[in-house]
């Protein structure tokens, strides 16, 4: 464990705990890809979207019929559904070394420009979990459309000890 991750015993889970967050199993792939690749020592994670414990998708379109703050909660939801596929990769978060970098895509109109408030959903979730070693290099961009006209879509590079 790393010396931000034993700050007051806490770990993921803990962390997760406090925080009401249950983790859901780790979603499915909705075409011809797999969830996440390991190479060497970086875990790299598929898009994953602000999707329910139940299947339930969040759609629309940022900036026209989803706020900002709405969609910011969809991304966290994403943070979790990243972090549940994590789990399912590595057995146990104690073993994320260090959130690397993010990739956050919003459904979003044209003249929308408040992706990073969006993003930061995810990117909050990311620290209050992983503490330090959950900062991270992060692009929050617009898209006129995702699949399943989600809201937002965020894909992840995790560095991960043995």
């Amino acid at each position: 464990m790393s010396q931000a991750q034993e700050i007051g015993h806490e770990t993921p889970y803990t962390r997760l705990q406090r925080l009401g967050i249950a983790l859901p199993d780790a979603p499915s792939p909705i075409a011809n890809f797999v969830t996440y690749v390991r190479e060497g020592n970086l875990l790299f994670l598929s898009g994953q979207g602000p999707q329910e414990a139940n299947g339930f998708l969040h759609s629309g379109k940022v900036g026209a019929d989803v706020s900002v703050d709405a969609a910011y909660q969809h991304a966290r939801l994403t943070g979790i559904n990243l972090i549940a596929v994590m789990h399912h990769a590595l057995g146990d978060l104690r073993r994320v070394k260090r959130v690397v970098k993010l990739l956050g895509m919003v459904n979003a109109t044209a003249d929308f420009g408040e992706h990073p408030k969006v993003i930061n959903g995810c990117s909050d979730l990311m620290i209050a979990v992983f503490g330090e070693d959950g900062r991270h290099a992060r692009s929050a961009v617009g898209f006129g459309s995702l699949p399943n006209n989600i809201t937002v879509e965020i894909e992840a590079v995790v560095s991960i000890r043995d």
